[in-house]
């Protein structure tokens, strides 16, 4: 799973899985969920993201396996 905070269009995408999403389907203003051929969940894009979510905390609980922090 990976997240990725783009400044210039204040969006942040969370990206689930590493199929390619095939359909988008809008479910909120500005949250958008991407699911691949089967149906199944891939990724989540929220447009105003600074207004929506706290960008400044990020806390990861009863997870195992390599976080990797990217300058961005």
């Amino acid at each position: 799973m990976k997240l990725a905070y783009h400044s210039e269009t204040d969006s942040l995408y969370i990206d689930l899985a590493e199929h390619p999403s095939v359909e988008s389907r809008e479910v909120s203003d500005g949250i958008v969920l991407d699911y691949d051929a089967d149906g199944n969940l891939v990724g989540i894009d929220i447009d105003n993201a600074s207004r929506k979510v706290q960008l400044g905390h990020l806390e990861l609980s009863g997870l195992k396996g390599e976080i990797t922090k990217r300058a961005g």
